[in-house]
């Protein structure tokens, strides 16, 4: 037969309000650089992915050879071609410009992480509290 230990009721309040009070006085530029890159190029790849998902079916509907058929009357392209809208031109631009937003906003991250550990040299850093859930 076995027996459970016998707990009180103040034994159980103490463990369900347990707090820390924590302060953040410093963040890792490094860190915060690496995470960044990983995050902005996750979130490139995701745009890309909706703009190619949203590419084809502008195609499978028509409006791409609508665009560009207008485009042509309206005096745009060359006379013998007509304008024309081509998929791999603008993926490319678009990947090459969304290579360097995920660097330079990363670079910006960093720079933030940067200031924010000398301000925190002046006012101490952001005290945050953590709380444990009771089971």
């Amino acid at each position: 037969m076995k027996t459970e230990p016998i707990r009180t009721r103040s034994h159980d309040l103490r463990q369900a309000s347990r707090r820390a009070q924590v302060v953040v006085r410093r963040v890792g530029p490094w860190s915060v650089l690496k995470f960044s890159l990983l995050f902005y190029f996750l979130l490139m790849l995701v745009f890309m992915f909706a703009m190619v998902i949203v590419y084809w079916i502008l195609g499978v509907v028509g409006v791409i050879d609508s665009v560009s058929h207008l485009l042509s009357t309206a005096g745009f392209g060359s006379p013998k071609t007509g304008f024309q809208i081509h998929g791999n031109w603008i993926f490319t631009r678009v990947f090459l410009i969304g290579i360097v937003g995920v660097f330079v906003w990363s670079l910006v991250n960093a720079l933030v992480a940067v200031l924010y550990n000398l301000v925190s040299d002046v006012v101490g850093g952001v005290q945050i509290t953590l709380s444990e859930r009771p089971r």
